[in-house]
């Protein structure tokens, strides 16, 4: 492979230190295809692409992909986890209040960890997860009429 290239889900997988099934590359490109997935959504664009999966082989491949850096879990409160493919950046997320959607927010000021704690008590800190709350523009829209 050179150094153009764009490295095969397969590869990133092996680069990763993970076994590569036609499960876990059909799961990363589900979760890279959509947008801010649920575990229902995930498991329903893997079996479209490969056939049968069970929900656990889903959380399991997920956990894996996850550790490995491969797919960032969200957790809105209230919310079921939701998985993406935007990983190492640090960036943030909007959710609306009313239907659930979630959108990308770019850090919010300078380099990562994006926010400066007042107080750190001490902690090395590499991450900052901001959730904004909102509206989003068709939730907005309908309260509004």
């Amino acid at each position: 492979m050179t150094a153009s290239q764009t490295p095969t889900t397969a590869e990133e997988l092996r680069g990763a230190g993970l076994r590569v099934t036609a499960a876990r590359v059909a799961l990363l490109e589900t979760v890279r295809d959509g947008d801010h997935l649920g575990v229902e959504a995930i498991a329903s664009g893997v079996r479209d692409r490969v056939g049968h999966i069970s929900l656990q082989a889903v959380y399991e491949a997920l956990h894996a992909l996850a550790a490995a850096g491969l797919v960032r879990r969200i957790e809105p409160a209230g919310s079921p986890a939701r998985f993406e493919g935007r990983v190492g950046d640090n960036h943030h997320h909007v959710v609306c209040r009313s239907c659930g959607v979630v959108a990308d927010v770019d850090c919010a000021v300078g380099e990562a960890p994006c926010l400066t704690a007042s107080d750190d008590h001490g902690f090395s800190v590499d991450e900052a997860d901001v959730i904004y709350w909102g509206l989003c523009p068709g939730c907005s829209t309908a309260s509004s009429s």
